[in-house]
């Protein structure tokens, strides 16, 4: 344990007293801290045990003094810098003189003055990175977002015909600014923009685009983004190859147009924009329609439309002379009387028909009732014979059924009377045969 001597106030004066130092900072306490001598030869044995380590990143100050250089190195993606030491000779060994703007990756390792209690990045060693490698990383780039379907074609929103509002997202007073703004006044004066500007190069371009990309594509009001920028090297356009920036790009709502440098020029955000334009020119020409174009389209449609309803009614019209040059329609009457004529003679042969069945029907009523009445028993009666019947109306035919003195019906030709049984007589067999 580490000590330390105190001295406390007493009555006779002071005493000396030893006390031990707490092991670790967690343990310390207001009656026990560290002397600072002891914290920064703890930070700094801390820190010096902290291992090299490689950084990407852009130069954005470069100051030499004596056998020192101090530059302020930035990340390329975020608003992040960190001040950085290197020794002349280690500057010299990178070769191509390095200046504001260069992208560099360097071997930091951190170093702590406990004099000053300063903390220090010093660079062992700085690179410029080259062209091909810059190329290499963004191929890397472009394979993976196209393996995970960024820029899939189905992905790609349609772009309205006639955009109301338009947002630019560009350089301030910059020519694509100006180009994209007068040609789209020159085809469709109507159209309205909503400019956003912010720097298209350098460390504060990727943050700068993608909040202004962010604002517009929640407004309501817009109906495509335009982001646009002119020529310029292969760094300069650098920033549009960004992985957040093409992913922001991949995930607005609201269609987006890539107007990036010019017709050879392809960073990574042409590939997943909604549709990409050569130029900040070419990016005008496609969002709007030509005015006076489409008033020339509206005339030749409408002059196709009067054509061809023309053409239909005068083959119409010809249709309908043909069909009224037909005798049928020049005398009409004709018709009418050929179908009157047969009328006359349909109705004439149904009278005819119908008159003969009802005399028909009456003949053969005739015969019917002559057979009725040949059949009937009334013939019987008028010829003197009659029907004699019990109390209960059934016919008497035995002489059996009755008795002496017994009442009966008796029913003849014409009437009816009632009679008394005075005699009965039993059937011989002389009667029977008689009979038959």
């Amino acid at each position: 344990m580490a000590q330390r001597i105190s001295g406390t106030p007493g009555t006779l004066g002071e005493t000396l007293e030893t006390q031990e130092l707490a092991a670790t900072a967690g343990e310390t306490t207001a009656e026990n801290p560290w002397p600072l001598s002891l914290l920064s030869s703890k930070m700094k044995s801390y820190i010096d045990r902290m291992s090299s380590v490689w950084i990407e990143g852009q130069v954005v100050e470069l100051n030499h003094r004596g056998k020192a250089s101090y530059l302020t190195l930035r990340d390329t993606d975020v608003e992040m810098s960190l001040p950085v030491q290197i020794w002349k000779n280690v500057l010299e060994r990178t070769g191509a003189p390095l200046s504001e703007g260069s992208h560099v990756v360097a071997n930091l390792k951190a170093d702590f003055w406990t004099k000053t209690g300063r903390l220090t990045m010093r660079a062992n060693d700085i690179r410029a990175v080259g062209l091909g490698e810059l190329l290499a990383r963004l191929e890397r780039l472009k394979k993976q977002l196209g393996a995970e379907g960024l820029f899939d074609p189905n992905r790609k929103k349609r772009l309205p015909f006639l955009p109301n509002r338009i947002g630019l997202i560009t350089g301030r007073d910059s020519d694509a600014q100006k180009d994209v703004v007068r040609n789209v006044a020159l085809r469709w004066p109507a159209a309205e923009f909503e400019i956003r500007n912010c720097a298209v190069q350098g460390p504060d371009a990727v943050p700068g685009v993608m909040k202004n990309l962010a604002e517009l594509d929640a407004d309501p009001q817009i109906d495509i983004i335009v982001i646009a920028r002119g020529g310029g090297s292969m760094e300069d356009l650098l920033p549009f190859s960004n992985e957040a920036l093409v992913r922001a790009v991949s995930e607005a709502n609201t269609p987006i147009v890539s107007a990036i440098g010019h017709e050879a020029d392809r960073p990574i955000l042409d590939e997943v924009a909604d549709m990409r334009a050569s130029t900040p020119t070419d990016a005008a020409k496609r969002i709007v329609p030509d005015v006076s174009e489409e008033a020339m389209n509206l005339l030749r449609a409408r002059a196709e439309l009067d054509a061809a309803v023309n053409r239909i009614i005068d083959r119409e019209q010809e249709m309908l002379t043909a069909v009224r040059s037909r005798p049928v329609l020049a005398e009409p009457q004709t018709m009418v009387d050929a179908h009157e004529e047969q009328l006359r003679l349909v109705r004439r042969r149904s009278l005819q028909a119908t008159t003969t069945r009802i005399m028909q029907g009456q003949t053969e009523i005739s015969h019917l009732r002559s057979q009725a009445r040949s059949l009937s028993p009334l013939r019987t009666l008028e010829r003197g014979y009659a029907v004699v019947q019990n109390d209960d109306g059934q016919a008497i035919r035995d002489s059996a059924e009755v008795v002496t003195g017994a009442g009966v019906h008796v029913r003849v030709a014409r009437g009816r009377f009632d009679a008394e049984v005075t005699a009965v007589q039993e059937s011989t067999d002389d009667s029977r045969a008689s009979e038959h």
